[in-house]
């Protein structure tokens, strides 16, 4: 099964109270279509890259299966840059600046070959793009999309007309109260419901996450990491992750979708024990089934 993700392609500074980088690969969709690929899926990728794009960078997102024909190079361009701070708790991060450069004004045409892919994950991005690429498909199985706040303050018409059009929302607690005004989780996501998913599902950070629809709940615990590095695009493994399982087992039951919560998990735990993508790069997948493993053994009663 083929994975289609469309999301940003970034090249990120990073301060935490240990350590700081420049210009390391990041973005929505890198985090997104890498956690993905350890399914053995076909995963292809939509984004948008400067001039600047390392090509160290291309052959990396290559190493690891990705189908880059989606992967536009603007060649008098500057690639989207992003920096951001953490504090000594990782649960607070300030952004310190955002170029938006060549992914300003970009609007993507899907290649023929991925207008027929059966899953479909619409990484944070504007919720027009976003709607734009789910006319240019065929039928998607799945469709999930993910959010943030600055489209929910600035965009909100396109994000509801979005939301009609989609099978699951994945968005963060503080988004889920700032959609609805709710502060209780359950209520939150009910409410949103009601604009047209079928699930929702919010990330809690080191608390996991909970899937809710008309007839079902579930909290997928998150895997504990005793040291975190850079809790950068964990959100986005989390989501490429589950979208990843769910390819490769051909199903979107309930049971699946826990399942695929829950890899999902397993998967972002070890984006954040390095900065970037870096730990991703030396992740064989006898290490996410043993981390699985220990999740279901953790919570087993």
């Amino acid at each position: 099964m083929a994975v289609l993700v469309v999301g940003t392609v970034t090249l990120d500074t990073v301060e935490t109270p240990s350590r700081r980088v420049e210009d390391v690969l990041g973005g929505s969709g890198v985090y997104a279509a890498i956690a993905a690929s350890f399914f053995r899926n076909t995963v292809q990728l939509i984004g948008v890259v400067g001039a600047d794009f390392p090509q160290t960078y291309t052959d990396i997102l290559q190493t690891h299966g990705i189908d880059l024909q989606g992967l536009e190079r603007v060649e008098d361009g500057k690639t989207f840059r992003w920096g951001g701070r953490y504090t000594e708790d990782f649960n607070v991060r300030d952004t310190l600046f955002t170029e938006l450069n060549v992914i300003e004004g970009f609007q993507p045409v899907l290649p023929e070959t991925y207008k027929d892919t059966p899953y479909l994950f619409l990484a944070n991005n504007a919720p027009a793009l976003q709607l734009s690429i789910i006319e240019q498909t065929k039928n998607p199985k799945l469709i999930v999309c993910d959010t943030m706040d600055f489209w929910i303050n600035e965009e909100r018409a396109a994000l509801e007309a979005l939301l009609a059009r989609v099978d699951v929302l994945i968005l963060n607690d503080s988004e889920a109260r700032l959609l609805t005004g709710d502060t209780n989780l359950v209520r939150a996501a009910e409410t949103i419901l009601r604009y047209g998913p079928e699930r929702v599902i919010v990330k809690k950070g080191e608390h996991g996450a909970i899937s809710i629809t008309e007839s079902s709940y579930f909290n997928a615990p998150a895997y504990p990491i005793k040291q975190v590095a850079d809790p950068t695009g964990a959100g986005d493994s989390f989501a490429g992750g589950m979208m990843g399982y769910l390819a490769s087992v051909e199903d979107t039951s309930e049971e699946a979708i826990r399942s695929a919560m829950v890899y999902g998990a397993v998967v972002a735990s070890f984006n954040i024990e390095d900065f970037s993508i870096n730990r991703q790069k030396r992740v064989q997948f006898s290490e996410i089934s043993s981390r699985y493993q220990e999740l279901q053994e953790a919570v087993r009663f």
